[in-house]
């Protein structure tokens, strides 16, 4: 055979009676959620950072992050909302490597899957009950959303993944803000449609099951950058870009036109630093059209304990393994700075 079957993995329903979400975290999660869809709705204006480590690699590292993020927090609870990254699968774009917690809870082991759906709830559980943050993750696959989707505060869908009709349909029945990426190739097009589809009501088969969506009206834009067809990396983050896209937004009948703009990936040339700048150049942005300000809602940021990325193996603390980061000190000054000028 050319696939052979490991063993079955739990329901999620197996999973979650095994590890449980007490009310009190319950509760947490329900006051965060209503806050977040108010931000992408415009009955608030606080900024959102989705802000974390590229993918989530070990707990304690994970959670020393965001322990420190959520003291930045309380003296910015004003002017932003914060949204840890727990990323916990991590797309490959030839399919080898480090496919992130969920694969392998651990790095230099093999791929252990139920293993790592355990790990992964655990992980998200751990970070709500520990700092009151529910976080952000990507839905690499549609299908594992289940597990986790009782704790998350956000999903992403990759560039890869956005013309993905699963993607989109599985989208359309998620009840907190799902952000969509604009493909590789930079075709807003593709991220609009994207939108648009999960936005509207579907019947589909999920987990083997038949299910009708009810919509998500919060599903939104994120930019990430585009690679063109000889793999050089463009930004797509400028005032004209920004404007583009809310010209795109009113021509469509979209509830809810929101903008999360991604400030590393092909948006830096995953020159890490340079989202310092590309933060402060979006913020400029905001201030001179007050188009852009309604649109942007926030920013993506990959941050961690240390600046850049190493090899599995080398055992740094706090630094990445899959791509480079913007280390803790860079990343608390530029959230206070972030504040400043907002």
């Amino acid at each position: 055979m050319a696939m052979n079957i490991i063993r079955e993995l739990p329901h999620p329903s197996e999973i979650k009676s095994a590890h449980p979400l007490p009310q009190e975290l319950i509760d947490i999660k329900s006051q965060r959620d209503e806050e977040i869809k108010k931000i992408f709705s415009g009955e608030e204006n606080k900024f959102i950072l989705i802000i974390g480590p590229c993918s989530a690699d070990r707990e304690d590292s994970v959670l020393d992050y965001i322990t420190r993020l959520r003291e930045v927090q309380e003296k910015v609870k004003d002017k932003i909302f914060i949204i840890p990254r727990i990323y916990t699968g991590k797309p490959r774009t030839t399919g080898d490597g480090y496919k992130g917690m969920l694969h392998q809870p651990n790095p230099t082991g093999m791929p252990d899957l139920k293993s790592g759906v355990i790990a992964v709830r655990n992980l998200h559980i751990r970070a709500l009950a520990e700092t009151g943050f529910t976080s952000a993750d990507e839905m690499l696959y549609p299908e594992n959303y289940s597990y986790l989707d009782d704790l998350l505060a956000y999903v992403a869908i990759g560039a890869r993944s956005v013309e993905n009709q699963q993607h989109r349909l599985v989208s359309s029945g998620v009840n907190i803000p799902v952000g969509m990426k604009n493909p590789t190739s930079g075709d807003i097009s593709v991220m609009m449609n994207a939108i648009t589809a999960s936005q509207h009501s579907h019947a589909f088969i999920y987990r083997g099951c038949e299910a009708k969506s009810d919509g998500n009206p919060y599903a939104h834009a994120i930019l990430r950058g585009y690679v063109d067809d000889r793999g050089n990396s463009f930004p797509n983050y400028h005032y004209e870009d920004l404007i583009r896209l809310s010209d795109t937004y009113a021509q469509k009948n979209l509830l809810n036109p929101a903008l999360i703009v991604d400030t590393n990936h092909s948006n830096s040339g995953k020159q890490y630093n340079e989202q310092i700048r590309i933060a402060k150049e979006i913020l400029h942005s905001m201030r001179h059209s007050d188009d852009i300000r309604k649109l942007v809602k926030g920013l993506m940021i990959e941050s961690y304990i240390e600046d850049g990325c190493q090899k599995i193996g080398e055992n740094i603390y706090g630094k990445s393994i899959t791509d480079p980061c913007l280390g803790w000190e860079k990343s608390e000054k530029l959230i206070y700075e972030i504040a400043d000028l907002l």
